[in-house]
């Protein structure tokens, strides 16, 4: 059965080709820094504990040292405007491709079987569709545009080391996310919250909730490694427990509470700080400044839909 795991193979592959390209580069540290993390996400499930920690550790000191990537050579503005008067709008197939493949997979990869067994994991089709449109989509671009296979590995570092360190945010954050979880750490947020602030009223929980739903993932850049700390500490106990809510509404509200926060912050680096790469924007904060009045309202229109919908079976 292929599952999430021959995602995570393939997606070690291309950061190991980002280091390689790194290191003929002589880019030492960002060789290392990237050679790394294609370890940690291609084989992380393979090695033993104490050796995915190292490997992070050595991915935070580079981190604060700098990995200084040497610039990539890439077309000027010239050839890319020529390019794009030439293909026109055929440039938007390649992208199209993805979603289209992805939708496609999702419905049909759960029909083929093998030996009377699914051939892909049903809980994760969508994760392998998804991969599978994007490996199509590669191949497409690099047919269409008739550049070699290189040419992806060289734009696509160039991309990476426009992020920087921050591409790794979103894995760490939901591990962080897990290991909070673990430790209880909604059990102290639940501590906090009630020893100072009076949860007499359900309209007080429900502020509260949402609030820190978009707090947490403010501070963690992942509404989904928010979820399980604010959910453990103030929804099931205090909203359904104590106040008789209702889960299903919480949970979906409560989610779209926190993705306001992924508005708000760069910890978000997939949301916030790769469109201002990829554009080149002078300001990297530009698209948060822009979100955020539009997370505000959400955030006060989930609250308020919460309040109104959550106590009402």
């Amino acid at each position: 059965m292929i599952g999430l795991d021959a995602v995570y193979v393939l997606l070690g592959v291309m950061f190991a080709a980002f280091a390689v390209s790194h290191a003929l580069d002589r880019s030492w540290r960002s060789a290392l820094f990237w050679g790394c993390f294609a370890v940690l996400v291609g084989a992380g499930s393979r090695l033993p504990d104490i050796a995915n920690g190292l490997l992070v550790i050595v991915l935070a000191v580079l981190a604060v040292m700098g990995v200084r990537p040497a610039p990539v050579a890439t077309t000027d503005e010239q050839a890319r405007t020529q390019s794009a008067a030439k293909l026109g709008n055929r440039l938007f197939l390649p992208a199209l491709t993805i979603p289209a493949i992805t939708l496609a997979g999702t419905f049909l990869l759960p029909l083929v079987k093998a030996n009377g067994a699914p051939m892909v994991d049903p809980k994760q089709v969508t994760l392998i569709s998804l991969a599978i449109g994007a490996v199509v989509g590669l191949a497409f671009t690099t047919v269409l545009l008739r550049a070699p296979i290189t040419t992806a590995m060289r734009e696509g570092r160039r991309l990476v080391d426009a992020i920087g360190w921050a591409a790794v945010l979103p894995q760490a954050l939901a591990a962080l996310g897990g290991i909070f979880a673990i430790a209880g750490v909604g059990k102290i947020v639940a501590q906090l919250a009630t020893g100072y602030i009076p949860m007499t009223e359900p309209l007080v929980a429900v502020v509260v909730y949402t609030t820190g739903m978009a707090m947490f993932t403010i501070v963690m850049g992942n509404a989904f490694a928010a979820f399980p700390v604010m959910t453990a500490g103030i929804g099931l106990p205090l909203i359904v427990g104590k106040f008789g809510g209702d889960p299903v509404i919480m949970s979906a509200v409560g989610m779209l509470s926190g993705f306001c926060g992924t508005l708000l912050t760069p910890m978000a680096a997939n949301f916030n700080i790769v469109p201002a790469a990829v554009l080149e924007l002078k300001d990297r904060n530009a698209v948060i400044k822009v979100q955020a009045p539009t997370a505000f309202l959400l955030l006060f229109a989930n609250t308020a839909l919460m309040a109104l919908f959550v106590f009402h079976r």
